[in-house]
């Protein structure tokens, strides 16, 4: 009876989930939209259990398991959370462990060690990652929103986390490491974790998307197509003190129209406020939008770890293409 109610409830949950994403995708991409520039707090749930780390002589390494493995399912029933297992793996028996790599499945058997501190698999697992980013747009009538411009990875992986749910609550800014060659910059967060301010519902290779519940009452920018991107001047909206966001002046240097993962646009900042701030693009910056000719052109997406005034960016338009996938 539980497992059925808790499954009825996920159930539930991903249908309303489903049917509020696929609105906001039937809604056409808008030709104008909010920018942003300010940090928001990341919280994502995986879809299953991360596995960050496995230890030399344990049962999870020997059965074959290894660092960056998702664990969807033991014995054939779902995992929700770390504690789930741990129940199953006190027991001692041997269990069937459903496991996600490389984008399949794979089954694997494995059977608890026997330890002075009870039966263990020998595996560090996480069943949430959260963080600091930066949204890029607001869409005022449908609430949508873009964030980051890149997709969010377990530390140390190429694979997406496969999100199984997100939220979105406020940051403010507390703190800067600068960025310096060879040892890239990061923004320190503070987060209200009193309430959510939106729900993350796609984790993909263009960025996060979603709904908030409020749009800041900003004026509209049109979305630039990407043939309009050009080098020279533009300019970035950051949020890297406090809570207020502020435009810093950038170079487009070069575009590459065909390439992916984000890296459309290489940017110089040129600004000298933030070099003084922040060093250049910091962790934390992601998203940060990319504005030329009073148009939103991209969003900032990686730094150059040999050199933190420069950076790379994907075209907005392919971030509404993710955003509003129908149209």
């Amino acid at each position: 009876m539980k497992n059925m109610r808790k499954t009825f409830l996920k159930t539930t949950a991903g249908v309303l989930l489903a049917l509020i994403w696929s609105v906001q995708a039937l809604a056409a991409a808008p030709g104008s939209v909010i920018p942003g520039g300010s940090t928001i707090g990341i919280k994502l749930y995986a879809k299953g259990l991360v596995i960050t780390e496995t230890e030399n002589n344990m049962p999870a390494k020997q059965a074959g398991l290894r660092q960056g493995d998702t664990i969807l399912e033991a014995d054939g029933e779902e995992l929700d959370s770390l504690e789930e297992l741990r129940e199953i793996v006190r027991t001692g028996r041997p269990l069937s462990l459903t496991v996600l790599r490389d984008g399949k499945e794979a089954e694997f058997l494995v059977s608890p060690g026997r330890t002075s501190n009870g039966y263990r698999l020998g595996a560090s697992l996480r069943d949430s990652i959260a963080g600091i980013g930066t949204v890029t747009f607001y869409d005022p009538e449908t609430h949508v929103f873009g964030a980051l411009g890149h997709g969010v990875n377990e530390p140390g992986q190429t694979e997406l986390l496969p999100m199984a749910s997100g939220f979105l609550v406020k940051s403010s800014v507390a703190s800067v490491k600068k960025g310096a060659r060879g040892a890239p910059g990061a923004l320190e967060g503070e987060f209200d974790v009193t309430g959510t301010t939106g729900t993350v519902l796609q984790n993909s290779e263009q960025g996060l998307f979603g709904v908030v519940k409020q749009v800041p009452e900003e004026k509209r920018v049109p979305v630039a197509r990407a043939e309009e991107a050009r080098t020279g001047e533009a300019e970035i909206l950051a949020n890297v003190e406090g809570s207020g966001i502020e435009r810093y002046a950038v170079r487009i240097d070069r575009i590459y129209p065909g390439a992916q993962s984000g890296r459309n646009l290489l940017l110089t900042v040129t600004d000298k406020r933030l070099i003084e701030r922040t060093g250049g693009i910091v962790q934390g910056m992601s998203g940060s939008p990319i504005l030329q000719n009073g148009k939103l052109i991209g969003a900032v997406t990686h730094v150059l770890v040999g050199d933190p005034t420069r950076g790379y960016g994907i075209f907005a338009e392919t971030m509404m293409k993710t955003a509003y996938p129908d149209d």
